[in-house]
């Protein structure tokens, strides 16, 4: 008897979870040539709800972490993909050495924002002087929950987009253009020791996700990296202005560069304390 393989089945991420969507929805992955893939998960915006609410859940948590222990779970999530490389590499395809260099370079990744993840602090935050008998001293924190829309293409865009976000302390929902390796890092992610709801992976269709996470009262910040529509990408500013959300504009990226620190300040706030002298 010939054996049917089991294939597999694309779920959404949230809250630590693999739901399927509420609606019950799924769409159809096609191959650069057309040929059927996969059937991934349509999360639908009951199931952005959900992800939003998962991260604000999970973020007191986190942001109390310390920064070197979200950096040595960050390294572990390079662990983690190290190990996957073969698969990983499967699923984003585009030749079997392309797609391992992909890998290679998101771990290498991975790895760079977990060394920021002490030091940001350091770097970003300052001691001012003053004219009088204090100590004023301002210090970044996280903003809280970010809406990221993960670019379709590479890898790499992907790792580059939720890296700078959740290393200095924030969560994220995160809408993915290429459901395979987005839900197949999901799974890295659930047993990476990263607290569930810090990372929530939603797939789907931007128009239909995307405006309720920008006029999401409770989501604080906006990275629309990967929003192919101007339109779309002008509304979604135009609403991520009703709670001022801080946001990142579509723009092109060599996601090859060094990425320097602009991700992760664009969505720290700074605090500044006052503490007198001698006492």
């Amino acid at each position: 008897m010939t054996r049917l393989s089991v294939r597999k089945t694309y779920k959404l991420y949230i809250g630590g979870a693999f739901p399927r969507s509420e609606s019950g929805r799924s769409y159809v992955v096609a191959s650069s040539k057309g040929e059927f893939v996969a059937n991934a998960a349509r999360a639908s915006r009951k199931d952005a709800r959900d992800a939003v609410s998962a991260a604000r859940k999970a973020f007191p948590g986190w942001s109390g972490a310390t920064p070197y222990n979200r950096g040595q779970i960050l390294y572990r999530v390079a662990e983690m993909l190290e190990g996957r490389r073969a698969q990983f590499a499967e699923e984003i395809g585009g030749g079997k050495k392309a797609a391992a260099e992909q890998v290679d370079a998101a771990v290498d990744r991975l790895v760079w924002y977990a060394g920021w993840s002490d030091k940001i602090a350091s770097v970003h935050g300052t001691a001012n002087p003053v004219a009088g008998p204090y100590f004023n001293l301002s210090t970044p924190e996280p903003s809280g929950v970010v809406a990221v829309v993960a670019p379709a293409d590479p890898f790499l865009g992907l790792i580059s987009v939720i890296a700078p976000v959740i290393v200095t302390g924030n969560t994220c929902v995160v809408v993915c253009s290429s459901p395979m390796a987005a839900i197949t890092f999901g799974e890295v992610l659930a047993t990476s020791d990263l607290p569930g709801g810090v990372v929530n992976l939603l797939t789907g269709f931007q128009k239909e996700l995307v405006p309720g996470l920008a006029a999401h009262m409770d989501v604080n910040g906006l990275d629309l990296t990967g929003v192919d529509d101007p339109e779309l990408a002008l509304k979604a500013e135009q609403d991520a202005a009703e709670n001022l959300k801080r946001v990142i504009r579509p723009a092109a990226q060599d996601w090859t560069a060094e990425p320097g620190l602009e991700r992760m300040t664009r969505f720290l706030e700074t605090k500044t304390v006052w503490h007198p002298v001698g006492i």
